[in-house]
């Protein structure tokens, strides 16, 4: 273990950063990923918020549900652990399938969300992709994370950065390949199949929101983005020129810069620092 993590009463295992009594922002990391995703992130955060960042169920440390996982399932995780750590809202932050999780913990739970920065997310997808999604699904489910990982890479960072950091993407492979074959599929689906579950919410989201991607993300391009905010009165978007879907881990800084200014405009205008 390279840190040493709290448990929450469901098994989920997560860490909190920054001053106590501050604003919460909840970090919720995307499919095959770990709390460790957000380590380019976290620390400007936790200059100024109280930072929460957890392995999703099934993922890292935290143990699998004893039933197939569900969108829903997985904001009811983020709900029942912001209730352990007694805060009653937050700001999340989800990346990729944390995206969808954000805006599921939305709909479900009104009003706990301060506002949403939603991080190269999909949504409703085009017959093509769709079925492109499903038949990784479909590899993932015969052969396990493997078969599916140095594609994943391909389309998560770009050539020449691909190139100049093996160490990154051993780590971030790794990442992938410490998930249980019998397990990470049934989360792949939910990242396939859960998009019909956030598309055109009723009632409509109305929350502070950002919409971020990069134009080199084909999977989560910026007509999806745009799509994404058209659904939630008060959003904004961001595009990202020359990046793709990790674009928090190869240049953070472009990442945070605007992620950070929207959750300070947020907290200020819901009466927090």
């Amino acid at each position: 273990m390279s840190e040493q993590l709290q448990e929450a009463p469901d098994g989920t295992r997560f860490r909190l950063d920054g001053p106590e009594g501050a604003p919460v922002v909840a970090l919720v990391h995307g499919l095959g990923l770990t709390h460790a995703v957000w380590k380019w992130m976290r620390p400007d955060l936790a200059r100024r918020w109280r930072v929460l960042s957890y392995d999703l169920l099934g993922h890292g440390e935290t143990p699998p549900p004893a039933v197939p996982p569900t969108l829903a399932m997985l904001s009811r995780q983020l709900a029942g652990l912001l209730d352990h750590c007694g805060a009653d809202r937050a700001a999340v932050v989800g990346f990729s399938l944390g995206g969808m999780i954000a805006r599921r913990f939305a709909q479900d739970f009104p009003g706990r969300a301060v506002g949403l920065a939603i991080l190269h997310s999909p949504h409703l997808r085009s017959p093509s992709a769709q079925a492109a999604v499903e038949a990784r699904v479909d590899q993932a489910m015969r052969s396990g994370p493997g078969a599916t990982v140095e594609a994943a890479l391909d389309r998560w960072f770009t050539p020449a950065f691909r190139a100049a950091r093996p160490e990154l993407m051993a780590e971030v492979r790794g990442w992938v390949l410490g998930n249980d074959p019998a397990v990470y599929p049934h989360f792949y689906r939910v990242l396939a199949m859960g998009t019909t579950e956030i598309v055109a919410p009723d009632p409509p989201l109305r929350l502070p929101a950002l919409v971020l991607t990069a134009d080199e993300d084909f999977g989560q391009d910026p007509a999806t983005s745009h799509a994404i905010a058209a659904e939630i009165e008060g959003s904004e978007v961001v595009i990202l020129n020359g990046l793709r879907h990790m674009a928090l881990a190869e240049a953070p800084e472009r990442v945070n810069a605007p992620v950070v200014g929207f959750l300070s405009r947020t907290f200020a205008g819901a009466g927090n620092p």
